[in-house]
């Protein structure tokens, strides 16, 4: 199964930490994983343990963007042009699919492999951010490759996609926050830290999001009482201080198998919850939120930017599925 999984969190809670983490699992268990940091702070590659100046070099989503429509456009006989589409443009009849094993211009420009125990995860990253990209235009294109690139990916047996998000509001305005099948928000056991689970839930209870709290840098048992008080059934579980993680930070990583045995286990059951939602797959439903959101989008600001009335570019006949076939 294809699984599309998100790591939110307020910044320090230890997100991109667990997200990495996830993703050697994943790794380690053969799994092939496309892996994408779309957070302000761009630090999953060090944490899968790229130098930081490996990091810096990784291609930029966000400045590839050209290149990404050119390719999802495809013939869609619906999208003018590259220069039409916007960070929800959905696909149609005639758009070019993405599938996380087989490679594309889009790999060939952005994905970078990084090399783990067991394998390898294929790394694609936002590019920095700056106080000017905070602004409107460019912050929104760089998030918005990436919802584009979900859009335009199709299922495959057994392959996951995991993203390291910010908590923010743009993935709220722009329907990215849809785009997972689980969704794993990390919460240390503050008041702040569940004011964002709260903000978090609000946000997504209209669009049937599955969220878990994974509850991080939790000490002892009345941090764990407090948040289960505060997020009840959706705590999944609970992670403590881990020596591997503290030398995997200095940059002297042990072997993944080497793990302390809850931590591993605290991993397992995030996998399992994740891919018990596969069962709860709705395409038709996948695709109407594409659709709500594309043309709200279009409305607020898409039309008037491009210049074109970018309801038009929606295929009615078209639902994205695992039976989509490749385009000619």
């Amino acid at each position: 199964m294809n699984m599309k999984i998100a790591f939110v969190g307020k910044g320090g809670s230890g997100k991109t930490t667990l997200s990495s983490l996830f993703v050697r699992h994943v790794v380690a268990a053969g799994a092939p994983v496309v892996a994408i940091d779309a957070d302000i702070n761009q630090h999953l590659g060090p944490a899968l343990g790229l130098e930081e100046a490996e990091a810096a070099a990784l291609p930029a989503m966000g400045e590839r963007l050209p290149l990404i429509k050119n390719h999802l456009r495809g013939s869609n006989p619906r999208i003018a042009s590259a220069e039409t589409m916007i960070k929800t443009t959905p696909p149609g009849r005639g758009s070019r699919l993405v599938r996380v094993r087989e490679p594309n211009p889009v790999y060939d420009a952005c994905a970078r492999p990084v090399e783990l125990d067991g394998g390898a995860v294929r790394l694609m990253v936002t590019g920095p951010f700056t106080d000017a990209d905070l602004g409107v235009a460019c912050y929104h294109s760089k998030t918005g490759a990436v919802e584009l690139f979900l859009n335009h990916l199709v299922d495959g047996p057994d392959e996951y996609v995991v993203v390291d998000m910010t908590a923010g509001s743009d993935s709220f305005a722009s329907g990215l926050f849809t785009r997972f099948d689980m969704t794993f928000l990390v919460a240390e056991p503050t008041r702040k830290g569940v004011s964002v689970y709260r903000q978090y839930k609000e946000y997504a209870r209209d669009f049937g999001v599955a969220l878990k709290v994974v509850g991080n840098k939790v000490q002892a048992q009345d941090d764990i009482d407090f948040l289960r008080s505060e997020v009840g059934d959706d705590l999944l579980v609970t992670v403590g201080h881990s020596d591997w993680v503290r030398a995997m930070e200095k940059g002297r990583p042990p072997r993944f198998d080497l793990l302390e045995e809850a931590n591993a286990h605290a991993l397992h059951t995030l996998r399992t919850a994740a891919d018990a939602t596969y069962g709860l797959r709705d395409p038709e439903r996948y695709t109407r939120q594409m659709v709500h959101f594309h043309l709200k989008n279009a409305e607020a600001w898409g039309n008037e930017r491009t210049g074109a009335d970018l309801a038009a570019q929606v295929d009615p006949e078209f639902v994205l599925g695992e039976e989509v076939a490749a385009p000619a």
